[in-house]
């Protein structure tokens, strides 16, 4: 049944939109990840960028690149060229091979740098744990995800063999202490210029398992620096309500905190409810009713759904990704408030996300489920994981590096 429903899986966690830059000459382009922007490039750039691409790896294997006009764009010609570079770098992105190569990720990189206008020299980042820790590394500038999280472990003394075990990710704190997940910081950017090009100290850098299963919690909590890790991020879900305690299981955790039994904490915590779960910001759904208000979390292989229904009542449920036959992440740009409704003033708009998932609902019927949330991207990114990790176990081998899916652009 697995291998059935994921017969035909619709892979869309790309967010990249390419949005028209009116007042850079020559014309420009945004490039916006998960709805932030992440550099601006030329047409000239992307052609090259296809000319060596092509040049590696053939021109049967990558996508058709939009072709150059001799004479000055029309505003339809110039609106029809972005959504074809956007559907280009869509497909190269998405694409196994070529989406992973070192080629793309390190033009995205390069563009990142130039674009914030940031040098290359010697800093001091941040990077926070789940307990709130700072723990302060001294990298270049350039340092792609991989140098910071390396950088990260070795500070803490962290083993090699378990750095895969762990990820970073961009996060917002609210005035209020909440948290909310913006993305996993990815191999095509550079951790000090994203966080930096923010502008905001509401936004961190976090350090957090990337895994699911928590059968491998048993190969992080054999090392100290592992179990310390697990048991800060354990205590810090359950007081942020992410993980559910009634009071006699609380009087047993605050019992085994002052008796430092960290192993039998993090024991305890597996057995609660919505251990292990990312928790995100309240959205929009249209199941099991169009505009219904939907708080979502994911973990132990589902999409959890607390539904606010019309009426006032609220419903739980839960949707298993071994029943999602296909998903796929949408993005349209919407004028704000007081804004102009022309789509290519990046300015005026605000980009629109939705997660769709093909659900089994019984026996031959399928059914369309729609998410909207700026944090559309991380759910799917959660999704693609968790197949992931099911895939592995269904084919009975062991991972040396659980963690969430890359493929979130």
């Amino acid at each position: 049944v697995f291998h059935q429903i994921f017969s035909a899986p619709c892979w869309n966690n790309l967010s990249l939109h390419i949005l028209i830059c009116s007042h850079c000459f020559p014309q420009a382009y945004n490039i916006h990840v998960n709805g932030v922007l992440h550099c601006r490039v030329r047409y000239s750039q992307l052609l090259g960028l296809h000319e060596q691409i092509k040049k590696e790896y053939g021109s049967n294997v990558v996508p058709a690149f939009p072709p150059k006009k001799i004479f000055t764009l029309t505003p339809a010609e110039v609106e029809q060229r972005r959504e074809q570079l956007e559907k280009y770098m869509q497909a190269v992105r998405q694409d196994p091979l070529l989406g992973a190569s070192e080629m793309f990720n390190s033009f995205l990189r390069k563009a990142q740098q130039e674009t914030q206008q940031i040098p290359t020299e010697e800093v001091v980042l941040d990077i926070c744990l789940s307990n709130g820790q700072k723990v302060t590394v001294n990298i270049l500038t350039s340092d792609q995800t991989e140098d910071v999280l390396d950088a990260v472990a070795t500070k803490l003394d962290l083993p090699d063999e378990l750095v895969g075990y762990f990820s970073l990710f961009l996060v917002r704190e609210g005035v209020d202490g909440s948290l909310t997940f913006v993305r996993k910081l990815q191999e095509f950017e550079l951790p000090y210029v994203s966080i930096t090009s923010l502008r905001s100290s509401e936004f961190h850098i976090v350090l957090r398992k990337s895994y699911w299963d928590m059968a491998y919690d048993s190969d992080v909590m054999d090392n100290r620096v592992g179990l310390n890790l697990l048991y800060a991020q354990t205590v810090s879900d359950i007081e942020r309500g992410w993980i559910l305690v009634n009071k006699d299981q609380h009087r047993q955790l605050k019992s085994l905190q002052e008796k430092g039994s960290k192993k039998e904490f993090i024991h305890l915590g597996q057995t609660l409810k919505y251990y292990g779960y990312i928790k995100f910001d309240p959205c929009i759904t249209d199941f099991p009713e169009k505009g219904c208000q939907v708080i979502v979390s994911a973990g132990n292989n589902e999409l959890n759904f607390h539904v606010k229904l019309p009426n006032e009542q609220m419903k739980e449920g839960s949707f298993k990704v071994t029943r999602m036959r296909c998903w796929r992440v949408t993005s349209s740009q919407v004028p704000i408030a007081n804004g102009t409704t022309n789509p290519c003033s990046s300015a005026k708009c605000e980009v629109k996300l939705e997660l769709a998932f093909e659900y089994l609902m019984s026996k031959d019927r399928l059914q369309w489920v729609t998410i909207t949330s700026q944090q559309a991207i991380m759910m799917s990114i959660c999704l693609q994981s968790m197949v992931d990790e099911l895939m592995v176990k269904n084919l009975r081998c062991r991972i040396n590096s659980p963690g969430i899916g890359d493929d979130d652009l």
